[in-house]
């Protein structure tokens, strides 16, 4: 079932779908898959709220954050994500290097087919076990469809394979995306990360009781407006969504922007591994000699990984051609046995096209500049380009014309 509006859903038609996903099944146990504090605005939240109003009285619920190599939620962030209703000792952490069973494996020349030729190894599959725990009469995988700088659009099946995932489809994955360009993926479906994690969807997770409740989101400040929720197992509803949030979520810019201001929100954003979207989401509307200036108020680290922060800080946002220098280079082996690292250096860096300057409170500039950023003070960038006063758009600063974006993490931004 699914329902859509330009206006936007209201709670009533949000539970309407939420309640047909449940009716006539007899449930004791449920798992709940959501995003974590990072996708505050998927509407996920809401969502699980809602379930536990509607099963936590006749059946258990476990919810478990599909993490993917992010750090677990804080119970600030549980609240303010799912309200006060939902138990904060309700969650279950994914660990995305100890977590998991390979499942599967898709074949060599299948990556290669799908790839141009790019890759053929095979890919590992590995999830979460408890996905396989046939205690649960229902898994229920909730997110957002939306660009995305490795599968192209968001959600549906790489909230399992990458969200649930094993460090081994987490690193492949996200270097197939690396080698193919994001250019070419990034709010497209059809990638070839998406026809993997489709074969892997149809050939590996059919025997599994679970269902997906995609949304499609805008936001208004800090309001969440709902434009679409899809509920059901099939692609189908997955490619509806896609329609939709490339008509919401894809601005087309008529000339290229010489010089873009984007905020990260400090409830949201506290790694360059998370605040890069700041990188992926603009480059395309990008002119080459421009310049991207990042304000990051709450970025503390690069990695959300502790391993992949010392990754990070080691080889830097060293461009795409570096990068495949480095993997390849068999003393490196570190590199090698976390390719997820690789590819975001590759996504995090504008390989020399344009510059990029992060505006830090937290970190040093010492350390930002040793990854291959530009650095500007926090509080110096923050007078400069208020995020208190500026909105979403062009705006004319000392003279100069700027574009500012409120959140990168809702939008693509392309030329094309």
């Amino acid at each position: 079932m699914y329902l859509t509006s330009n206006s936007g859903l209201s709670d009533a038609s949000i539970r309407e779908v939420l309640e047909a996903s449940i009716k006539g099944k007899e449930l004791k146990k449920v798992l709940l898959l959501p995003p974590d504090f990072t996708r505050m605005y998927s509407g996920a939240g809401k969502i699980v709220a809602m379930y536990w109003e509607m099963l936590h009285e006749t059946c258990e619920i476990d919810i478990m954050p599909a993490l993917g190599t992010h750090v677990p939620m804080t119970e600030e962030e549980w609240r303010a994500f799912f309200g006060e209703n939902v138990p904060f000792d309700k969650m279950i952490v994914h660990n995305w290097r100890t977590d998991v069973i390979k499942i599967g494996e898709v074949p060599g020349s299948f990556v290669e087919e799908v790839s141009e030729g790019l890759v053929n190894t095979p890919i590992e599959v590995e999830v979460n076990k408890r996905l396989f725990d046939p205690s649960y009469d229902l898994i229920i995988s909730i997110g957002q469809v939306v660009p995305h700088e490795v599968v192209g659009m968001a959600n549906y099946s790489k909230n399992i394979f990458v969200g649930c995932g094993g460090s081994s489809m987490i690193n492949a994955s996200h270097m197939l995306g690396a080698f193919y360009g994001m250019e070419r993926i990034m709010g497209k479906d059809f990638s070839p990360v998406r026809k993997v994690f489709d074969y892997a969807e149809e050939n590996f997770l059919a025997s599994i009781p679970l269902t997906y409740v995609l949304t499609c989101t805008t936001n208004t400040g800090d309001k969440t407006n709902f434009h679409g929720i899809y509920e059901g197992r099939t692609r189908a509803n997955f490619e509806m969504a896609v329609a939709q949030s490339q008509d919401k979520n894809l601005i087309h810019v008529e000339k290229p922007f010489k010089k873009v201001v984007v905020n990260l929100d400090p409830r949201e954003f506290k790694s360059t591994w998370l605040g890069n979207k700041s990188v992926y989401r603009t480059r395309m509307a990008i002119e080459d000699g421009g310049e991207l200036i990042v304000l990051a108020p709450a970025v503390d680290k690069f990695g959300e990984d502790t391993e992949n922060d010392r990754l990070i800080r080691k080889y830097g946002y060293c461009g795409r051609e570096n990068v495949l220098k480095l993997v390849n280079d068999p003393a490196n082996a570190d590199l090698q046995a976390n390719l997820s690292v690789a590819a975001h250096l590759i996504h995090g860096s504008s390989d020399g096209r344009f510059k990029i300057t992060y505006c830090t409170a937290l970190l040093s500039e010492e350390e930002v500049r040793g990854v291959g950023f530009e650095y500007m003070p926090y509080e110096e960038a923050a007078k400069l380009y208020d995020p208190a006063v500026l909105t979403d758009g062009y705006h004319t600063v000392n003279g100069e014309e700027i574009f500012y974006i409120s959140n990168p993490a809702l939008g693509l931004w392309t030329r094309e």
